[in-house]
């Protein structure tokens, strides 16, 4: 059996969740792609899944195994496409990854457009609030929200945004005004797990040098941005979220953005690819494609929400 096809099926298993989809996406039977993942598991000599009638988990030796595989399969698909000199046509599957709310509300409309566009192109899109290794995990493109440290990564500016303390006029008109952050220890706080459940940072002032932390015991905490701001519309407290987050509610008038002079510099936005995919065509034509669409969008949603 050819290491490389197997390789192809075991990655496959792997993105699909089971034997039998890695089968139904590859036109093979379940028993086939159980062989194959058994050749490369007699070649590594360890077994590289646990598997049951209805679930694969990676084994520790797999997870390292899986993590090569896709750098070979990606090298390779890369050496192919250069070439056959096929930088203008965009073809395979292009595999994205943003954080749950980003990848919701920007990049799927945007892949709905482009693979509409591009017939020869699928897309998979991971919505992760965690970080993601683009090589290890055989990521193509992911939008990200935060300073970069130096990589080998190539990183397309898109935008910015800014981390904002939220709540409704409902509930505002309600409870003591909210002037300086160590007001909100008196307040309802509706806490994104993600933005600190329990206190809330922000910068040093011209006072202190020390950055300020405010201490409370969250009223809701929740792990999802749309009940987050839900309950915020709904007047039940305050909540902190990227200002992206909040735009539409802030454009109709249902959230207030608090404590401005408060916040931290904005976070930059970038769509990062690692080094050499912008060769492969489908990862080009995307980038080429949606810049100066998230540019447009970025831009926009800053002007709802700028307090200047």
């Amino acid at each position: 059996m050819d290491r490389i096809d197997a390789m192809k099926v075991f990655v496959a298993t792997l993105d699909e969740g089971s034997l039998a989809a890695a089968g139904r996406k590859l036109g093979r039977s379940p028993a086939a792609v159980s062989r194959a993942i058994a050749f490369l598991e007699t070649h590594a000599g360890m077994a590289l899944l646990h598997r049951t009638t209805r679930t694969i988990k990676l084994s520790a030796a797999g997870e390292h195994y899986a993590v090569a595989c896709r750098r070979i399969l990606t090298d390779l698909e890369e050496a192919d496409l250069l070439i056959a000199g096929e930088r203008s046509a965009p073809r395979g599957m292009l595999t994205l990854t943003a954080p749950v709310a980003a990848g919701q509300d920007f990049l799927r409309p945007l892949l709905d457009e482009f693979v509409d566009l591009h017939p020869d192109v699928a897309a998979r899109l991971h919505l992760l609030d965690r970080p993601v290794n683009l090589i290890d995990e055989g990521i193509d493109i992911a939008l990200r929200f935060a300073h970069l440290a130096d990589s080998t990564l190539v990183a397309l500016p898109v935008g910015e945004v800014r981390r904002v303390v939220a709540a409704s006029p409902r509930y505002l008109d309600k409870h003591p005004l909210i002037t300086v952050p160590a007001d909100l220890a008196g307040h309802q706080i509706i806490s994104m797990t993600h933005f600190g459940v329990d206190s809330w940072s922000f910068p040093s002032t011209n006072q202190s040098a020390v950055p300020q932390a405010v201490h409370f015991a969250p009223r809701l905490i929740v792990n999802s941005v749309q009940g987050a701001v839900a309950s915020a519309v709904e007047g039940h407290g305050v909540t902190r979220l990227f200002s992206y987050h909040v735009a539409n509610q802030v454009r109709d008038g249902s959230l207030r953005i608090l404590l401005t002079e408060h916040e931290h510099a904005p976070l930059p936005v970038h769509l990062l690819t690692p080094q050499g995919r912008l060769a492969v065509p489908k990862v080009r034509a995307f980038v080429d494609f949606a810049v100066p669409r998230l540019r447009s969008l970025f831009e926009a949603l800053k002007a709802f929400t700028d307090p200047h």
